[in-house]
């Protein structure tokens, strides 16, 4: 046997222990080609565990307040609304020229004198405005708001880095609040917090929050004992709402589970001053009772959006939103261990090592390794849903896929070599007529594929079981024992004049009439002839078997004639001289139908008809097989007229033949009689119980009107 075959196993093993080491390599090269990109697909996919699985829940009480378009365009508005509301005419003026601070005072007295239980503003107020008295005035209202609702306002702060890289010592500059309206240390007051999210160095996504950092950090050395944090807008905000217990103070980042994006729609800011909205749209302000506002821009011209999981375009404010709605539920997600991540690796290396390794059926194995894929993106999703643990998913599927793949292909090619090997062996049984037609014609062979039609008789022979013996026996014996197998059958079908079409695995065709015809009659008889010397080679088989402990066989053998189309299928490069029709696959059929009704020789009925004067034959069953519309008669074979066939068996066959035509005839009473005799002579014949049972059955409950005895198979 080949070196292959005998080292199949350790092969397989190296094949994914090579696959995994690759893998695991790259996570630690990742500048590797196309390897790499099995551990950067990670983080795309864990997006779209974000976008797709379970979101962490909106909160009815969370509003966001956009400067949108309509709000700094201002609809039409006339004198009298434009004449009684202060706001509207503050707002007139180009938001770009800058509005005046009041317009956010005014906001502040409305929304919190209608019960608002915390605004936060998504804007940096670093300078005083210029100009006018009136705007220098509104930075005084907006400073004396602030004062009278400091527990319940929140400001912005922000962290500028485009300084950074020159400024020696790489620390970011803190953009805050004018000392007017947050007097210093103004990182330090309750009513700031920074707005900055940082986004994931290798896509620029924004992932996860920090709620607290420190100036090292932020010039990315690790913090100092000692250091006060800053902390971000959402923190302060679930301080001033008595939930400061919720703010993760570790100092790290921390992955969130994103709300739903739609899920804190801006309402447009002029709307909150307009009457006709405040009573219609907001119930005279009830809508604000006990509300978290954030207020920031929402107009597509300023684009305050962030690259999210969810979106290139989330909107910067809701982010606040998410931040807080998260750590209010604690909906953190947590990415597994490293070393749980080379442990999942290599656990589906071997997996996929021992599926191709011990299954051993192609088919079987690829529909195994994708019900284990699917099933393990259900535990991943169920993971990310129930716990927010994100299990690495794209390296280990890509282990599992790889080494199952490459394993699958060296199966294949081993599987090749195992065919042409046997093919091999096998073609020196082949019909000397056929042989000696072939090399007296070859032209005929070579450039004709026309058929002609001729009646021909076939006869199908299959191993029962091999399938299985195959799975469980040493190949190189099981060869050696096809093989003896092989050469006896065919040399029985030699001895009775017929041409071996081919063999099909350990299946044999066999037919008489395509080369050459002794007649239709004679054709048939030999093909009976044929298959009572398998039978009884076959049990000289088995008996040798037997004596040297090696397993019996057991065969099935189908026999049909009918017309058929002789000739040439293939191509120019190669041509199998074959025979093809309604009759051949009629022989096969039969050929598969032994196994149901427990015989091991099944003949059609025209066959039945040519061979009767000179074998014993024995009904079988009425049946119409797949690929038929109509039934055919089916018998088997006892045996030779010449033989020494016990005469008390072909006396109680007499009575079993009667028993199939009252059965036949609904007589049902009367042919479980005949069965019932039948049987106490000979009660190991499947056939002969199986009607016995229908006859029973039907007797209780006779069939429909339209019964005829015939059984429909639906399956080869």
């Amino acid at each position: 046997m080949h070196w292959m075959f005998r080292n199949r196993v350790l092969i397989l093993a190296g094949i994914c222990v090579v696959c995994t080491g690759i893998i695991i390599l790259c996570r630690q090269v990742p500048s590797v080609p196309f390897f790499s990109t099995v551990w950067r697909s990670e983080q795309p996919f864990q997006d779209l565990l974000q976008r797709e699985g379970r979101k962490t829940a909106t909160k009815p009480d969370f509003v966001f307040v956009g400067i949108d378009q309509s709000s700094l365009e201002m609809p039409p508005l006339t004198e009298d609304e434009l004449a009684n509301n202060r706001a509207f005419q503050l707002m007139k003026r180009p938001y770009a020229d800058g509005w005046s601070r009041e317009i956010w005072a005014l906001f502040l007295d409305r929304v919190l004198a209608a019960g608002a239980r915390l605004v936060m503003f998504d804007m940096v107020f670093n300078k005083l405005r210029e100009g006018d008295q009136g705007l220098r005035e509104g930075d005084q209202a907006f400073r004396n708001a602030l004062d009278r609702y400091r527990d319940k306002v929140v400001l912005a702060a922000n962290f500028d880095f485009s300084n950074a890289s020159q400024s020696g010592g790489g620390f970011a500059q803190t953009v805050v609040p004018h000392p007017m309206f947050i007097p210093p240390p103004q990182m330090q007051d309750g009513r700031v917090g920074y707005v900055t999210f940082f986004a994931d160095q290798l896509d620029g996504k924004i992932r996860a929050v920090r709620y607290t950092i420190t100036d090292m950090q932020l010039a990315k050395m690790p913090p100092q004992p000692g250091e006060i944090p800053s902390e971000a807008l959402s923190a302060r905000g679930l301080e001033k709402l008595g939930r400061a217990q919720d703010v993760p103070r570790d100092l790290k980042a921390h992955l969130i589970r994103f709300s739903d994006l739609n899920a804190y729609d801006p309402l447009p800011l002029y709307q909150v001053f307009d009457e006709k909205f405040w009573k219609q749209n907001y119930g005279s302000g009830s809508f604000f009772k006990d509300k978290i506002i954030v207020v920031g821009s929402s107009a597509q011209i300023i684009h305050d959006v962030t690259d999210t999981p969810l979106s290139p375009e989330t909107p910067g404010p809701a982010m606040h939103l998410f931040a807080l709605a998260a750590a209010m539920d604690h909906e953190f997600l947590h990415n597994t261990a490293v070393r749980t991540d080379l442990i999942l690796v290599c656990v589906f290396g071997v997996l996929a090592w021992a599926l191709v390794a011990y299954v051993r059926r192609p088919l079987l194995s690829i529909l195994l390794m994708v019900i284990i894929t699917l099933a393990y993106l259900g535990a991943v999703r169920l993971f990310y849903d129930r716990s927010g643990l994100l299990v690495l998913t794209v390296p280990v599927m890509s282990n599992f896929l790889i080494s199952g793949g490459f394993s699958l292909g060296f199966e294949y090619a081993l599987e090749r070599i195992e065919k042409l090997r046997t093919r091999r062996t096998l073609e020196r049984y082949v019909s000397k007529n056929l042989v000696k037609e072939i090399l007296e014609n070859p032209d005929s062979y070579y450039h004709s594929l026309l058929g002609v039609r001729v009646p021909a008789t076939m006869l199908f022979s299959d191993l029962v079981g091999f399938t299985t013996l195959s799975e469980k026996a040493d190949p190189e014996e099981l060869v050696r024992q096809l093989n003896e197998y092989l050469t006896q059958m065919t040399a029985v079908v030699f001895k009775n004049g017929g041409t071996l079409d081919k063999f099909i695995g350990d299946a044999i065709m066999c037919v008489w009439g395509n080369v050459k015809s002794f007649g239709v009659q004679e054709d048939a008889k030999c093909a009976a002839r044929t298959a009572l010397g398998m039978r009884r080679e076959l049990q000289k088989l088995n008996d040798g078997w037997r004596a040297e402990n090696r397993m019996g066989l057991g065969m099935g053998i189908g026999i049909n004639q009918g017309e058929v189309i002789v000739g040439n299928i293939g191509s120019q490069e190669r041509m199998d001289p074959t025979v093809i029709g309604d009759a051949v696959n009629l022989a096969s059929r039969l050929e598969s139908l032994t196994r149901i009704y427990g015989v091991d020789i099944l003949i059609g009925a025209t066959a039945a008809e040519f061979v009767r004067d000179e074998f014993h034959l024995k009904s079988v069953a009425r049946a119409q097989v797949k690929g038929k519309t109509a039934p055919v008669d089916v018998f088997t074979l006892i045996g030779s007229r010449n033989d020494n066939v016990d005469p008390e068996l072909l006396k109680w066959v007499e009575s079993y033949e009667e028993g199939i035509v009252k059965f036949r005839e609904r007589e049902f009473k009367g042919a479980k009689i005949l069965f019932s005799r039948f049987l106490e002579f000979y009660p190991d014949d499947l056939l002969a119980k199986m009607y016995l049972d229908r006859a029973l059955e039907y007797e209780q409950q006779p069939p429909d009107e339209a019964w005829n005895a015939v059984e429909v198979f639906k399956k080869k």
